[in-house]
């Protein structure tokens, strides 16, 4: 019997409810029988995130790999076509794939160093990881059928005239609307690389083909600038926004104003998500700190025309 974590379990009926639930509920049979049409042993604990949940296996040769479990969801969807697509260069190897479940069996990476030990004694050195590693992924083109920037880009806009509605704060309004405007002058040409979208410091492991390896995409066509804001994020630092922003133009070759656009789409997209996520009594919403900081400096940058 494969033992499911409680906090997974919790995780999975927060976030997706009745879906969740049944989930979870077939997630024991799933584990069976993929363990058994995969030739699999389990040769160590279950491990988790929010989404997924990924059992250290060895095949019938003895080479170690992942089994990772999860709901098939608009997220998680396009991650075997991304994985073949990156075949392995820059991120994780995909073995095996079920379609119908969304089950992988993925190559098996050090679980016990992530980049996030990096990032906690040396910041630079885990961003430049990370720019390293968005530079390859994103010189890939994204494969036919991968949902695309374009339309989630429209998607974003269309929500800010209720979203500002919310915000009883003048200056937050006015830095939503600003974000809006810079995602507006950029979303007519929404790009066709493949891209990761969550490459942070947890997303990155240790391998033995190479030092780093990215994981766990939520893969979409579009734009590199859409792709920078985790690793601006990540273990926030105001005084190191700049310094991260300039970085990571520079390795991945981006015009830095067009970088800068799709930066504050993303910061417009988080805040759109924590004024929907919101519950709040009084109907008073109130936007992340760090976002905003985010926004206001990248706002203030003096590029070159």
């Amino acid at each position: 019997m494969v033992e499911i974590p409680g906090a997974f379990v919790e995780a999975q009926l927060l976030f997706n409810g009745a879906e969740g639930r049944a989930f979870i509920e077939a997630l024991p049979g799933r584990a069976a029988e993929f363990l058994e049409r995969w030739e699999l042993r389990p040769s160590g604990p279950a491990m988790h995130g929010v989404a997924a949940l990924v059992l250290p296996v060895d095949r019938a040769d003895g080479t170690p790999a992942a089994l990772k479990l999860q709901p098939v969801d608009e997220e998680t969807a396009g991650e075997p076509a991304a994985l073949r697509a990156w075949g392995g260069q820059g991120c994780v190897r995909l073995l095996e794939h079920d379609e119908a479940t969304g089950t992988l069996l993925l190559e098996r990476l050090d679980e016990r160093r992530h980049l996030s030990a990096v990032a906690a004694a040396d910041p630079r050195r885990a961003v430049q990881v990370i720019a390293e590693l968005l530079a390859r992924l994103t010189a890939v083109p994204a494969p036919p059928g991968m949902r695309g920037l374009g339309d989630m880009a429209a998607g974003l806009l269309a929500a800010v005239p209720e979203a500002v509605g919310k915000l009883p704060d003048g200056r937050e309004r006015e830095l939503l609307l600003d974000c809006a405007a810079a995602l507006r002058e950029v979303a007519g040409e929404p790009g066709d690389r493949l891209l990761h979208w969550d490459l942070h410091f947890d997303n990155v492991l240790a391998g033995g083909r190479e030092p780093w390896l990215a994981i766990d995409p939520k893969p979409l066509a579009g734009d590199p600038g859409f792709d920078l804001m985790p690793a601006i994020r990540n273990r926030f630092d105001h005084d190191e926004v700049r310094w991260r922003f300039d970085l990571l133009t520079e390795v991945l070759g981006l015009d830095r104003e067009r970088a800068r656009g799709w930066t504050l789409g993303r910061v417009l997209q988080n805040c759109l998500w924590d004024i929907a996520d919101a519950t709040v009594a009084d109907g008073a919403y109130e936007l992340d700190g760090e976002q905003l900081a985010v926004a206001e400096l990248l706002l203030s940058l003096r590029l070159p025309s």
